[in-house]
């Protein structure tokens, strides 16, 4: 599967220019910053920002011949994220990378005249990153993860695949101005739940567990994802089904996960890097939103919970793990 294999660099093609005037006209060297929210060895994070490096290489952009990349991994550490962002900074990049929310907020404090293209961040213009989707209007512009109108969805997928659940807690970070949105009650009594660290996030759910006929909603977030193995964790001890934002939870042993095809994202964002690498400007290029989707199932965890996936929500499925 997609997510699951390294996406292989395509081999980049040199014109065959003849080698006099190869010397006498080099080709100029410009430098991409890129600034992840995420832990260097985490596998998904990897292959998503291969999808980046692939889709530059698609555009005529290669690693040591007209580009240097410059990569920091922050692993979540809000401290390390400031610091690296400022050291991109300095570097002079052409366009920087910034993926996530934290990272994008790091990047705008240490400059607003560098360009950046930012992906995983769920409400720009809330943020105060943007100043309309339309038109971005400062030196930021980039890709949305998704709408409010995704919570709905998680809580209808929830639902459907065990219909005894009438609480779900919404675990979520206070510091990104994302939450619950507009979701249909389905007679399922929403309880958001605001979490800063792992300590907080075993507390809680494990509070919630307390209560009976609970399931869980993950929304997405650099937290989220950091402790990703830890919400999995607890969710299996306490037999609570739980939906994700995102693909990497089911993969790890989550049960459910609907997104935005996040590879797709990133190959769409190589895109901004190369038009704004030609000349163009972040504050004129619309914030874009998803334009495909994932629907991921966990056929073993469903087993451990005893619950029985409805052949139709299996027939949905991008992909269901044995």
């Amino acid at each position: 599967m997609r997510r699951r294999e390294f996406v292989t660099l395509l081999g980049g093609t040199v014109a065959a220019w003849p080698l006099v005037t190869r010397a006498q006209q080099p080709e100029q060297m410009r430098r991409i910053g890129v600034l992840l929210n995420f832990a260097e060895d985490d596998l998904e994070a990897q292959a998503q920002n291969l999808a980046f490096l692939q889709g530059l290489q698609q555009l005529g952009w290669t690693d040591g011949r007209n580009v240097r990349i410059d990569t920091r991994w922050t692993g979540g550490d809000a401290d390390r994220t400031r610091k690296y962002a400022a050291e991109l900074v300095k570097l002079e990049p052409d366009v920087v990378l910034a993926v996530g929310t934290t990272a994008l907020g790091s990047l705008l404090q240490a400059t607003r005249r560098v360009p950046i293209v930012f992906v995983q961040v769920t409400d720009p213009v809330g943020g105060g990153f943007v100043a309309s989707l339309a038109q971005p209007g400062g030196n930021a512009t980039g890709f949305t993860q998704f709408e409010y109108s995704m919570s709905g969805k998680w809580l209808e997928l929830l639902k459907e695949i065990t219909r005894r659940v009438t609480r779900a807690a919404v675990l979520r970070n206070p510091t990104i101005t994302s939450g619950v949105g507009h979701a249909p009650s389905l007679g399922v009594e929403l309880r958001p739940i605001d979490v800063r660290d792992a300590d907080e996030i075993e507390r809680a759910v494990t509070a919630f567990a307390g209560l009976s006929n609970g399931g869980l909603i993950v929304t997405s977030g650099g937290l989220t994802n950091l402790h990703r193995k830890l919400i999995i964790k607890i969710a299996a001890r306490h037999k609570l089904p739980a939906v994700y934002s995102n693909h990497s939870f089911v993969t790890d042993g989550g049960l459910l996960s609907y997104g935005p095809d996040l590879i797709d994202l990133y190959r769409r964002s190589a895109g901004y890097g190369d038009r704004i690498l030609k000349g163009e400007k972040p504050a004129g290029l619309p914030v874009q939103a998803p334009t495909k989707f994932d629907l991921a199932i966990n056929l073993k965890t469903a087993k451990a919970l005893g619950l029985t996936v409805p052949s139709s929500l299996l027939a949905r499925a991008d992909e269901a793990i044995e």
